[in-house]
């Protein structure tokens, strides 16, 4: 699935930068002199591209049709370092607009990438049991292993929850942060779990599952919803989107 990700990336990567290049050289607001390479411009970039990667990161959750780029990341039932190399693939294709804004503020296109390498690298450490708890400071400002096992659980408190990649401050900032329970240890994969290895399945059996969808609807809105809303909605059923499910939790 890595390997997948790698070549389905090639060309929205290569586009991507072409259009990073564009919106520095337009030189819009007048930033491109001024931030240049400097030390606080990586500094600032560091959490500019952060940012970016949790609204990417939680779209991939809340709208189904990028939930279906995404959901190959998390239908292995285990974590660990090769859960982290099982990569979304058709989420490469949308995933560089949530990034346009940023070389419209001066940073470069090679710091953009550059920093967007950090942000993944950081992440691999992060999909791990080994790990439980760091120090509290750490553990309240960054993304760990344990927020991440949050992130993978399939439980209903904790779906669509630690949408992080560096810092944890974004989900605790717009409400999708969720504390790892030792009473209720996260159980990984999907609330429906796949039964395939196929790496063509993996990659593409919520497409599948989006395209029956739409078919069985009969009103445009609805066949518009299971595309745009997020998983688990239902035009004849009952609502098992996340924000819906959690409701029917009691706190702890």
């Amino acid at each position: 699935m890595g390997i997948l990700a790698l070549l389905v990336e090639i060309l929205p990567k290569l586009v991507a930068f072409m259009a990073f290049y564009a919106l520095h050289e337009a030189n819009w607001l007048g930033l491109r002199d001024i931030v240049g390479r400097q030390w606080w411009a990586w500094a600032l970039l560091l959490f500019a591209d952060d940012f970016a990667y949790y609204w990417f990161h939680r779209m991939n959750h809340e709208v189904r049709l990028f939930w279906a780029g995404h959901v190959s990341h998390h239908s292995s039932e285990y974590l660990n370092y090769g859960t982290a190399l099982r990569q979304g693939v058709g989420e490469r294709v949308h995933k560089f607009f949530f990034w346009l804004w940023i070389p419209i503020l001066g940073f470069d296109p090679v710091m953009i990438f550059v920093m967007m390498a950090v942000n993944l690298i950081y992440q691999y450490w992060t999909h791990t049991e080994l790990v439980r708890r760091l120090p509290g400071p750490f553990e309240f400002l960054f993304n760990t292993a344990s927020h991440h096992r949050v992130h993978h659980a399939s439980q209903p408190r904790y779906l669509d929850r630690n949408h992080a990649g560096i810092f944890i401050i974004w989900d605790r900032l717009f409400g999708t942060f969720s504390q790892e329970l030792d009473s209720d240890p996260p159980k990984y994969g999907l609330t429906t779990n796949i039964e395939s290895y196929h790496p063509f399945y993996v990659a593409t059996h919520e497409y599948r599952a989006i395209w029956r969808d739409v078919k069985r609807a009969d009103k445009l809105s609805d066949k518009l919803k299971y595309i745009f809303y997020a998983p688990g909605w239902s035009h004849d059923g009952p609502d098992m989107r996340a924000k819906i499910v959690r409701t029917t939790i009691s706190p702890q």
